[in-house]
């Protein structure tokens, strides 16, 4: 790997102040070594993750596969295997949390922790709000018994109705009904931070659209402020790709410093550019999200900076499939002189994505994290879609994967026996 240059703007802002040999010093590890990136799989899944790879090359065939499938599930036809054996099996940990322990198990082998992630969307109503809230309380019991399952998360909106939630940041007026499911709303999400508190189990809030995430941010900053005294329990999650993102971040960490709490961050670049957009267009308000990826990227790497340079006070997860971010990340762990193995700072990625980067990481000795998503098949189908839409066309990162995987099958097909990995 090639060595981080001064010139990169994140490093300009810091290095002033460090020991100038140790720019010099090369990371201790490659995202190019497949042996390590894909020690996890076998022969076998190894060509299943490149020939789904192949068809997600087509992305008029992947929107093709997402009508059929909605189709083929609304008209009760039996397609559900076909799903499960090939982007439900790739993506996801399987339907309930029990069958998702081989998979947690078979990552812990290769130093990379898990978390379960209920990825159940779309349901409405006070009864499903209830179960949701059950299957998270679950998976916090699952992840107390669990050294390999250092964090449970949940989305609010699976909690709460996000029209409620819209008003409500909106300030618009709502009756008694609508505030008392609100109320209800915030009472199972308190009840869910709770519950991670009692079981001393890290708990991260994912980021949503911007037009209710505010009422979402007041509530994580109520659980921190209650129950983060004296580590980082809560997390709540700041999306660089808006242009207030760095801002938001930055005044959390002065309102845990003035109120004297631990404040839990974890970064992504985001996941909702396109319906942000259009929302801004329709209701007539500047666009939140920065114009280019560069700024983008900009804005995340200061943002790993800031955390990692208030560490005393701040717990980072960076959920990043970025290769750069997450060599920034990894040389400010050392630069900063702190154990690789420092429990304040993780590297988290997707299930079934950017393998080469979590196992290197992860083999490289630094703290690595997989979001490892599950439900009924049927129920996860629009994580599943997002997931193959995010991956079609053969560029980009998903390309380079594609690449590496027929590197590592020729690898293996070069040894002298070509060997079954269990």
């Amino acid at each position: 790997m090639k060595k981080l240059k001064a010139e990169i703007p994140l490093l300009t802002c810091f290095f002033w102040y460090l020991c100038p040999l140790k720019m010099e010093k090369k990371p201790a590890f490659s995202f190019d070594n497949l042996e390590t990136a894909f020690a996890h799989l076998s022969d076998d899944d190894l060509k299943k993750t490149q020939a789904l790879f192949r068809l997600m090359g087509y992305p008029a065939l992947v929107k093709m596969g997402i009508w059929l499938s909605k189709m083929s599930f609304s008209m009760g036809l039996p397609l559900e295997k076909v799903i499960k054996d090939t982007v439900f099996r790739q993506f996801c940990g399987g339907e309930h949390i029990e069958a998702c322990k081989p998979t947690v198990d078979r990552l812990a082998r290769f130093g990379v922790k898990s978390i379960l992630d209920y990825s159940v969307e779309g349901n409405k109503g006070e009864s499903s709000f209830a179960a949701a809230k059950e299957e998270i309380l679950q998976t916090i019991q699952a992840a107390q018994a669990n050294e390999n399952l250092p964090f449970a998360v949940f989305k609010a909106s699976g909690i709460v109705d996000t029209g409620l939630l819209t008003q409500a940041q909106a300030k618009e007026p709502l009756s008694e009904e609508m505030q008392d499911s609100l109320s209800m709303g915030k009472d199972r999400f308190m009840t869910i931070c709770e519950a991670a508190f009692q079981a001393q189990v890290r708990l991260m809030v994912d980021g949503e659209e911007s037009w209710f995430q505010g009422v979402i941010d007041q509530w994580v900053r109520e659980a921190m402020r209650q129950f983060n005294k004296e580590n980082a329990l809560v997390f709540n999650t700041y999306q660089l790709y808006r242009k207030d993102m760095l801002r938001h971040l930055k005044d959390a960490h002065h309102d845990a410093v003035a109120r004297g709490y631990f404040l839990g961050a974890k970064l992504v670049r985001g996941a909702y550019m396109e319906k942000e957009r259009e929302m801004a267009a329709a209701k007539g308000y500047p666009d939140p999200i920065h114009s280019n990826k560069s700024d983008t990227d900009q804005d995340y790497d200061r943002a790993l900076q800031f955390c990692i340079n208030n560490k005393q006070r701040i717990s980072l997860v960076s959920g990043s499939h970025n290769e750069m971010s997450n060599t920034v990340l990894a040389e400010l762990i050392d630069l900063h002189g702190l154990s690789r193995a420092d429990e304040r700072v993780y590297f988290s990625q997707l299930y079934g994505m950017s393998d080469p980067i979590s196992f290197n990481l992860a083999k490289a000795g630094f703290n690595v994290v997989k979001y490892l998503p599950y439900g009924p098949v049927k129920e996860v189908l629009p994580y599943l879609a997002r997931r193959a839409e995010e991956n079609s066309g053969i560029s980009g990162q998903t390309g380079r994967e594609l690449k590496l995987i027929k590197q590592e099958i020729r690898r293996r097909k070069s040894l002298p026996e070509f060997p079954t990995i269990a």
